[in-house]
């Protein structure tokens, strides 16, 4: 939504011998250009009265998921059949000569699953309610599934769904940054010091490849003590990664570096709709 301030990352790095990641991103659409109304986000109260069936998150989920009409998630055939005998239930004689069946749920991250979508949709609700995320291990003890690793799965599902791949690009004002996710150079072994920017660790730089020399850009220069240049400064970005390190140390404690990239979907998503009154229809869709 042009005005309202975005998020994409560009660049995830692995680094050897070391369990620390650098992470490149961008805050886009830093200037607000219309004040639109903002309405109130769903609270919990009206979550369990619009979802005290399954059947009603089934008809909740066929909107999103096919906002046109049903098609079939194999194929795209639009012409199928309605099961009569089981609700919510299709039938494409596109895909097989004897008919592809799927449901609401066919090639969803709920599929597969022995939780009802009253639960999932739950979980997806403490998600994005919780500013700077929440363990597996509390959506366990809050929405009491059988063992921590099934709440770990069902948090990691519904992260993938986070993710933008759609992502437009980048106008207006746009801030670059990086931050390293890991543990602090200094106390690691001397031979294991490696791990550097874009700009080099210290350098008060930070690259950007591709851009050609007609863009205006500035910077500003930390290590000069130097934080902000009339209207350049990378606060916006900034305050975003205290909120991804605050979830990494003070709520999930230890993130391997297989997952973050689900991490920061998870962050990149909560922030880009912050304001977004039917989050939890974004999330919903994208499952």
């Amino acid at each position: 939504m042009k005005g309202e301030t975005g998020f994409a990352w560009l660049v995830g790095v692995k680094l050897r011998r070391s369990r620390g990641v650098l992470i490149r991103a961008t805050i886009r659409y830093l200037t607000p250009t219309v004040a639109g109304v903002i309405f109130p986000i769903m609270k919990l109260d009206q979550l369990l009265a619009r979802f005290s069936t399954e059947e009603a998150c089934k008809t909740y989920l066929v909107s999103k998921r096919w906002p046109n009409g049903v098609e079939c998630p194999k194929c795209g055939n639009k012409k199928v059949w309605h099961v009569t005998h089981r609700p919510f239930h299709w039938i494409c004689k596109k895909c097989h000569k004897h008919g592809y069946r799927f449901s609401v749920i066919t090639k969803t991250v709920f599929e597969n699953t022995k939780y009802p979508l009253r639960t999932w949709f739950k979980v997806i609700f403490l998600m994005y309610n919780s500013k700077k995320g929440m363990s597996a291990l509390q959506i366990h003890r809050m929405i009491g599934t059988g063992s921590y690793e099934t709440a770990w799965y069902m948090c990691h599902r519904i992260r993938a769904a986070m993710k933008d791949e759609g992502f437009p690009k980048l106008l207006g004002a746009v801030e670059v940054d990086e931050t390293f996710i890991g543990g602090k150079d200094k106390n690691r072994h001397r031979k294991n010091r490696q791990h550097t920017g874009t700009g080099g660790i210290g350098s008060g730089k930070v690259g950007v490849k591709h851009l050609k020399s007609s863009y205006p850009h500035k910077t500003v220069d930390h290590a000069k003590g130097e934080y902000v240049r009339g209207e350049v400064h990378p606060q916006n970005l900034e305050s975003f990664w205290s909120l991804l390190k605050r979830g990494v140390m003070g709520t999930f404690h230890n993130v391997s570096k297989d997952y973050l990239p689900l991490y920061l979907a998870e962050f990149s998503f909560r922030h880009n709709d912050r304001k977004n009154p039917d989050i939890f229809g974004e999330i919903v869709a994208g499952c």
